[in-house]
């Protein structure tokens, strides 16, 4: 279940074991004060128990899944919460023991940021909750609600904006929202302006927009871009890598006749996604398309061995680009 739907199924009961699972620090951290709350202590200091999953190798496994045994003291509860949980197969079916007949008043939370090990999610007895970021409709929906909740008011243009330059990630924009409290003060109103002069946006966004510019063929915006980033110490390899990748993608995207959900399942990218990529690719032209990524391909592998130094092989990948 996504993490927004975790509310209604706490109602409805508490299952014994939980994976919380998802690259939003934010949603996993609401995911487990949820828990924590609908399992309701009295006595955290004798019933709540914190584990490191990196720790839980051999006989340590074994002590601590037998632990999970232990009834609570003047609780109805015991909330356990073990974080980087990754088992390997054999370190499972050590533990998958436990999930196949756990503690009733027991409720253990695994909560991971990524997916290693074997896939817990697909394993029997464990509730998935999708902690992973949410697009950016229903991100800007939970800003409206959030700024109202901090006694402020945004522009539909800037709750975009702020979403956009956050990454969509949820504990920054919460971050950033109490900043703008404290600029604005209360009943503000954050503007697009306010964004864009108060918000620094996210290198992973600044490496969006500079793959966007060269999609468009805008020199101008390309430069200035760039020339932002290298000024915050952003290596020449780094962007080479990421102008290789998206017309990488482009390159698959245009060569390939698959719909745009099982396209988008293969890259492990959104439909939409798939579909933007695929009238960019048009622009160009397949054949296009594959030539440059060809080439920017040769210049990362050439100055990753030392056949280019970097600031060339940058510059020879902007040539091929713009004027190739």
């Amino acid at each position: 279940m996504k993490f927004s739907q975790l509310p209604k199924s706490l109602k409805e009961g508490l299952s014994p074991v939980y994976l919380i699972e998802g690259d939003d620090a934010f949603f996993r951290d609401r995911a487990v004060e949820s828990l924590r709350a609908a399992c309701a202590l009295s006595q955290p200091a004798l019933n709540e128990l914190r584990a490191d999953g990196e720790a839980l190798k051999g006989d340590k496994l074994l002590s601590f899944r037998d632990d999970l045994y232990t009834l609570p003291f003047f609780d109805g509860k015991r909330f356990v919460r073990v974080y980087e949980f990754y088992p390997g197969e054999k370190e499972w079916e050590a533990f998958s023991k436990y999930c196949e007949k756990p503690c009733e008043t027991t409720v253990l939370a695994i909560v991971n940021r990524g997916k290693k090990g074997v896939d817990l999610k697909r394993k029997k007895g464990i509730v998935y909750v999708d902690c992973s970021r949410e697009e950016e409709e229903p991100l800007c929906r939970w800003l409206f609600g959030l700024a109202r909740h901090t006694g402020l008011e945004i522009d539909g243009d800037a709750a975009p904006l702020l979403v956009r330059y956050c990454v969509r990630d949820c504990a920054r924009m919460k971050k950033e929202m109490e900043k703008f409290r404290l600029i604005l003060g209360e009943g503000g109103r954050i503007t697009k302006k306010d964004v864009e002069e108060n918000v620094a946006e996210d290198a992973e966004y600044k490496i969006y927009e500079l793959t966007q510019a060269a999609s468009r063929k805008n020199f101008a915006k390309f430069s200035e871009i760039l020339s932002d980033l290298t000024e915050k110490g952003y290596d020449e390899i780094a962007a080479l890598s990421s102008l290789t990748s998206h017309f990488r993608t482009l390159s698959e995207v245009s060569s390939s006749s698959l719909p745009d959900a099982e396209l988008a399942a293969s890259l492990g990218i959104k439909p939409y996604a798939v579909q933007k990529n695929r009238e960019t690719a048009a622009r160009f032209g397949r054949e296009r398309v594959k030539e440059y990524y060809l080439r920017l391909y040769e210049l990362t592998c050439g100055s990753k061995r030392g056949a280019y130094q970097k600031t060339a092989a940058l510059y020879a990948a902007i040539a091929k680009i713009f004027f190739g």
